[in-house]
C-alpha cells in the first residue's frame, strides 16, 4: 500500500507546530492549472501571499506529481549558457490573519497523477494539524454582466457551511479538478470542506478580472471568520472596471452584448423577487449543458494559452 507521507516532507524547522498544534485553524487551497476565469483564485493568492506574512511549512514531491511535458516549467538562457531554472512547487504555507490568527494555504500547480495519494495526504495534515475548515476558491465563465453585482457559487460537504450563497441550477457533469475530489474526500472522512467559485463574466474569463477576487476573499472571510483586508484588491478592481467600460464603449458589437446581459440579468432578479424564478421570464436561465459549454470552452482556450 503507498504511503500518503511519501509525497512531502513537513519542513524540519517548523517541526514545532505538531507541538502547539493549530486546533481551530483553516487550511485554504487554490491549484494553477484548472480553471480559473478572470484569474480569480491567482490573484486572491498572491494577494495573500503580498499582504501577510508567511512561511512554508510543507513541500509535495512534484516530480512524482507533475508533467512536465504537458506543463514546461521556464528556464533562462543567456548568451551561451543556462542561468536559471523556475522549478515549480506544490507547498503549505502558514500565515496569520490581521489579528493574528493563522492558517495554512496550500498552493502550486495541480497534480497531473496520484490524486487520491494526494488527497490521502491532505487530509493527513487536516488530521495533524486539527483544521477545522478546508476551502477551495477559484474563477468560472458564466453569461453574466460586469455592471451587475457578481454571484459566487458554493458548494459544501455540508449544506450548512454554504449560507445564503447562489447554488448553480440542475445537475450538470463538468472536468473534474484535485479541489473538487479534495473537498469530496474530505467530506467523505467526516471533514468540513466548502469551494467558492466567482461568476466571472465570460468576455472577461481570459483577462485579470479583480473585482471577482474580492467576491472570492468576502466568501472566505465570511466562511472562516479571517479578518482578510482587501483595500489594494477592491482599489485595483476600481481601476479596471474604469478600463474595462471605456474599451466596452469603443465597441458597439461588445456593447451590444454587455445590453443584452443586463436584461436577462435584471429579468431573473425581478423573478426571484415575485418568489417565482420561472415567471415571466423574457429569457431562459442557463441550462446545465450551457452551463458545461461555457467551461468546456474556457478549458479549451487555457490548454491553447501558453
Amino acid at each position: 500500500m503507498r504511503d500518503p507521507e511519501e509525497l512531502y516532507e513537513v519542513e524540519p524547522h517548523v517541526r514545532d507546530l505538531d507541538d502547539p498544534g493549530l486546533d481551530g485553524a483553516v487550511l485554504l487551497h487554490s491549484f494553477d492549472g484548472f480553471m480559473d476565469a478572470g484569474s480569480a483564485g491567482r490573484l486572491v493568492r498572491e494577494h495573500l501571499a503580498e499582504r501577510f506574512d508567511h512561511r512554508v511549512v510543507a513541500r509535495f514531491d512534484v516530480d512524482r506529481l507533475i508533467d512536465y511535458r504537458a506543463r514546461r516549467p521556464l528556464m533562462t538562457y543567456v548568451t551561451d549558457h543556462w542561468e536559471d531554472y523556475q522549478a515549480p512547487e506544490l507547498v503549505v504555507s502558514l500565515h496569520n490573519d490581521a489579528t493574528g490568527v493563522p492558517f495554512l494555504l496550500l498552493t502550486g500547480p495541480e497534480p497531473d497523477r496520484e490524486w487520491e495519494l494526494f488527497a490521502t495526504a491532505v487530509r493527513g495534515f487536516v488530521d495533524r494539524w486539527g483544521v477545522r475548515l478546508t476551502a477551495g476558491f477559484h474563477g468560472i465563465p458564466m453569461s453574466a454582466p460586469h455592471t451587475r453585482p457578481l454571484g459566487v457559487t458554493a458548494h459544501a460537504t455540508r449544506p450548512e457551511l454554504i449560507g445564503d450563497h447562489q447554488q448553480l441550477p440542475n445537475r450538470l457533469q463538468v472536468p473534474a479538478s484535485i479541489s473538487a475530489l479534495l473537498e469530496m474526500r474530505l467530506g467523505e472522512a467526516g471533514h468540513d470542506a466548502v469551494g467558492f467559485a466567482a461568476h466571472v463574466p465570460h468576455y472577461l474569463a481570459q483577462t485579470a478580472y479583480p473585482a471577482a477576487a474580492v467576491a472570492l476573499l468576502d466568501s472566505l472571510t465570511r466562511a472562516t471568520g479571517l479578518v482578510l483586508p482587501d483595500d489594494a484588491l477592491r482599489e485595483t478592481a476600481r481601476r479596471v472596471e474604469v478600463q474595462i467600460d471605456r474599451q466596452i464603449s469603443d465597441s458597439e458589437e461588445v456593447a451590444d452584448v454587455v445590453r443584452a446581459l443586463e436584461r436577462q440579468y435584471d429579468t431573473f432578479v425581478e423573478a426571484a423577487r415575485r418568489e417565482n424564478l420561472l415567471a415571466d421570464t423574457a429569457q431562459p436561465l442557463p441550462t446545465a449543458d450551457e452551463l458545461a459549454s461555457h467551461f468546456e470552452r474556457f478549458l479549451a482556450e487555457q490548454q491553447g494559452t501558453d
